[in-house]
């Protein structure tokens, strides 16, 4: 969640029961700084970091968590129109998973390509790849279910055949206030990459469902900051 998971953030809610703790999002490179600071402007969080303390600070965050959580993996949601400035955080020392933001759909992201507009890229699997070959992390895609135009099995299979270790699916369902459950059924059901969930778990009912759609892990933000888990996420 861009302006909140922060470091001190995610070493507050690990010991409930967390072992990855996902940075971000942070905004890479100009373009994507200036849109950052356009949703700022708007009274949205975002972070704000300029392009000559960006990547120190995600190093900062990073050995922050591991001082105090040192067998919690430490992912960072980034983004960025170039794998350039991915590749580049993907190699901060310490730092164990670099996840391609394919996610964000503030309008200032999308009308710069990025975000879910980066499920639209003709050359989505080659950016994928040259992160993957380029990095000493692990490799996440977030994307967004359910995008118009977008086949979201297809792009499953896109990212899974350019070399990332993990597929991180925001299952929304537009009109729907719960995850797309069948979709991710689906999508677990035809991939071989490690499949992450999100969206919808906010019960240990809604959890449930999203373990049964066979997914190997998953992710929760809101109902974080929300408190409202009634459940204790260490016994899934």
């Amino acid at each position: 969640m861009a302006g909140i998971t922060d470091a001190e953030f995610l070493n507050k809610v690990i010991p409930y029961g967390f072992d990855v703790a996902t940075l971000g999002g942070y905004s890479l490179d100009q373009p994507t700084i200036d849109a950052s600071r356009k949703i700022i402007e708007r009274g949205r969080n975002e972070f704000d970091f300029s392009l000559d303390e960006i990547f120190s600070h995600i190093e900062s965050e990073v050995n922050s968590i591991k001082k105090v959580h040192s067998n919690v993996k430490v992912s960072a949601n980034v983004r960025a129109t170039t794998p350039r400035p991915l590749i580049k955080a993907g190699n901060i020392k310490n730092l164990d998973i670099i996840e391609i933001n394919c996610h964000c759909r503030q309008d200032e992201i999308v009308a710069i390509g990025c975000g879910q507009e980066m499920l639209n890229r003709q050359d989505l699997a080659d950016f994928i790849s040259e992160v993957v070959d380029n990095v000493d992390s692990e490799v996440s895609v977030k994307i967004r279910a359910n995008v118009e135009g977008i086949d979201t099995l297809a792009i499953a299979h896109l990212i899974e055949d350019a070399g990332a270790d993990y597929l991180h699916i925001d299952a929304m369902k537009k009109g729907v206030f719960e995850a797309d459950w069948e979709l991710l059924t689906e999508i677990c059901n035809n991939v071989d990459i490690k499949v992450i969930g999100n969206n919808s778990v906010n019960s240990r009912e809604n959890l449930e469902k999203m373990i049964d759609t066979g997914v190997d892990g998953f992710s929760i933000a809101r109902s974080v900051i929300s408190g409202n888990l009634d459940f204790d996420i260490s016994n899934f």
